[in-house]
């Protein structure tokens, strides 16, 4: 266990008890509770169900990696399951939380300690006039900073788009491979990252649909900023989604375009190169022909070899295919 706080009528009074005493902490109908734990063991999520009552399903929920982003509700709680995400270089990290919600109590269970927790501490702190409204303040300020954090992800992704767009035609073929590599990282990101991103809105949106049983009405505004944040996010992923798409596309396209381009000089070479060729084969002949063994034979087939060469490549040159 990494933290826990008491709150009573609204102000903190209390951090850092055992996890024993939780259930005396919620005994009292003035007073609601908040604790974290980091990479807990089955043991102790054990516990936690059974000093808060929580449905066997949801602890189980809890222990288990990769689940989706979800709302669940149960007789005495809610489960939710989210994610926070990060972007270091071309890497996308993603951090499960498992959050459960009762009248008063709120407790997180990270994977992993790379969620700053004590970031949405200070967020609490900053607005503790507001923490009157019970667990539901907490929960505000808990999803508020995961939803903003994708923000985070999402704009520097933005601007390596518009980097990849600047240099489609701008770099010649030798930098095109690794261009073509960004665009695939960047789509790669932008695929795992909608897959815990998008979800969200349905998230916040079913707290909203469940109003005063959940959220107090003061806090109703606050919770609705949350969910035009998530539907920010949807868009803005799925636009980013289309132009990198965009990209990729132009990209292929230019392969394309170099193909035929090579292909045309090829064909265009074999075609000149016959010319001399036809003409040589026809004089190789082992049959009697006009200027066989003369001269002027030899001379005739020099002529039509340069004349016919030469015309092609300027017809050729002409139309670009040189």
């Amino acid at each position: 266990m990494d933290r826990t706080r008491l709150y009573r009528d609204g102000v903190l009074v209390r951090e850092n008890f055992p996890i024993t005493e939780v259930a005396e902490c919620v005994a009292d109908p003035d007073a609601f509770v908040w604790f974290d734990l980091c990479s807990p063991t089955d043991e102790d999520m054990v516990l936690v169900g059974r000093e808060l009552g929580l449905h066997e399903l949801a602890v189980e929920d809890a222990g288990k990696d990769r689940q989706r982003p979800k709302l669940d509700a149960y007789d005495t709680h809610l489960f939710i399951t989210a994610y926070a995400a990060t972007l270091t270089g071309r890497s996308l990290g993603l951090i499960e939380l498992s959050i459960f919600v009762t009248k008063n109590a709120l407790v997180t269970v990270r994977e992993s300690p790379d969620f700053d927790i004590e970031d949405v501490v200070r967020r609490w702190d900053a607005g503790s006039r507001m923490a009157r409204h019970g667990v539901a303040y907490l929960l505000h300020g808990l999803l508020d900073h995961v939803v903003d954090g994708y923000f985070g992800v999402l704009q520097p992704l933005d601007e390596r788009i518009e980097e990849l767009e600047e240099e489609l035609f701008e770099n010649g073929p030798a930098d095109r491979r690794g261009q073509y590599r960004r665009a695939f990282d960047v789509h790669r990101n932008l695929v795992r990252f909608r897959r815990v991103a998008t979800p969200m809105r349905e998230v916040v949106g079913g707290l909203l649909r469940r109003g005063a049983d959940v959220i107090d009405p003061v806090l109703v505004p606050y919770y609705q900023d949350v969910y035009d944040h998530t539907l920010h996010v949807a868009e803005w992923t799925d636009s980013l989604r289309e132009l990198v798409d965009n990209v990729r596309q132009a990209h292929q396209n230019q392969q394309d375009i170099r193909l035929n381009e090579i292909m045309k000089k090829v064909t265009s070479w074999a075609a000149v190169i016959a010319v001399p060729t036809l003409i040589t084969g026809f004089y190789g002949q082992n049959v009697p022909y006009p200027g066989s063994g003369e001269p002027s034979g030899f001379w005739a087939s020099t002529i039509m070899i340069v004349v016919g060469t030469v015309l092609l490549y300027r017809l050729f040159k002409s139309r670009d295919w040189l």
